[in-house]
């Protein structure tokens, strides 16, 4: 703590001895002792008093920078979900029954498929030129639906 050698010890030693004398020499070590016993139990109060103050004040900062990233991650999802619904919504006024359907051109009527346009929203129904049946678009995009009505 003061960074004193053993002979500087000594030193200061022999000076209190020859200056209080053997009789109040012991009286004196033991007063001495107990004011540097009650300063460094006073150091040590107060650095722990920083240290935890400290700790606290780290502790609140990053509370906050995780509730900031929480707030951060809440308004993302809800834009998210807010663009999603404008996408199903977007859909669902896509995939009304009366635009639905569409007829195939005679000239395309051997060409017709079942799958629906990638570029557009809307779904467009089939003819079977064969048997003149109409293919029914599915509500599922896993699932596909044959001439014959049967959904696969």
């Amino acid at each position: 703590m003061f960074d004193l050698s053993f002979a500087e010890i000594l030193v200061i030693a022999v000076i209190a001895l020859v200056v209080l004398g053997p009789e109040r020499l012991p009286r004196a070590a033991r007063f001495t002792g107990l004011w540097v016993r009650r300063a460094r139990g006073q150091w040590q109060s107060v650095r722990s008093e920083f240290e935890r103050e400290l700790a606290a004040e780290e502790l609140k900062r990053n509370l906050d920078q995780a509730r900031s990233a929480m707030r951060d991650a809440d308004r993302d999802m809800r834009g998210a979900e807010a663009a999603v619904r404008r996408e199903a919504q977007e859909l669902r006024d896509g995939l009304t029954p009366g635009t639905a359907t569409t007829a195939a051109k005679p000239s395309d009527a051997g060409t017709a498929s079942t799958a629906p346009d990638v570029a557009s929203p809307t779904v467009a129904t089939a003819v079977d030129s064969a048997s003149g049946t109409v293919a029914e678009p599915s509500t599922h995009p896993s699932e596909t639906t044959a001439t014959d009505g049967q959904r696969r």
